[in-house]
């Protein structure tokens, strides 16, 4: 299993929160979750400007084997959004933690961090969807 960075919040959709310090929280998916997919042919994201809700689906990625939508961990306003995945969706295969960030969100309510699973918590939940 791939290292879980101890900076980031999680889903139990499979989707990481890191929070910025500045309000904002940048979103993608887990390195676990673009291994089950496999390898990534497109991207939808959501549009700058778009208000997303804590839990509902604002994105997708899709791969050779299907799509999945991707779920915003915290309800606020997409104020920036990954565009090079328009061109390389690979990117997100590569570096799911680094430069495969999907969007950032500016949120409205920072106590909606305290709902998401801590990066232990997330490899307790991996492990047991594995066994």
């Amino acid at each position: 299993m791939s290292e879980i960075p101890g900076d980031l919040k999680f889903m139990k959709s499979h989707e990481w929160a890191r929070v910025e310090g500045d309000g904002r929280v940048t979103v993608g998916i887990s390195d676990h979750a673009q291994e089950l997919l496999g390898d990534l042919v497109y991207v939808e994201l959501p549009a700058v400007g778009d208000r997303v809700e804590a839990g509902n689906a604002c994105a997708v990625v899709e791969s050779v084997k299907a799509a999945s939508d991707v779920y915003s961990p915290v309800t606020g306003r997409v104020v920036e959004v990954n565009a090079a995945l328009a061109d390389k969706p690979e990117t997100i295969n590569e570096d799911a933690y680094g430069d495969g960030w999907i969007f950032v969100v500016e949120m409205e309510d920072p106590e909606q961090l305290n709902d998401l699973l801590s990066p232990d918590d997330y490899a307790s939940l991996i492990e047991e969807e594995e066994h």
